[in-house]
């Protein structure tokens, strides 16, 4: 299966990539989801690929409930 889908998320400063890893592990475990191999400190967002679109639903409200810091 491949990841068909994408949300591109607001996340600020250094560490994105294991910041979102932590917090997808905390409060989403089962979800499935691609990163990029490395994001540039100086953005302000990050793309996640998902397999489907209730993934990208149960990652945005989970998202709104509980923000990445």
């Amino acid at each position: 299966m491949t990841f068909k889908y994408s949300v591109t998320l607001p996340i600020s400063g250094g560490n994105k990539l294991r910041r979102f890893q932590d917090w997808a592990s905390d409060h989403l475990p089962e979800l499935s989801y691609s990163l990029p191999h490395q994001t540039p400190i100086k953005t302000e967002t990050m793309t996640v690929r998902l397999r489907s679109v209730e993934d990208r639903a149960r990652l945005l409200e989970a998202m709104a409930a509980t923000p990445l810091s």
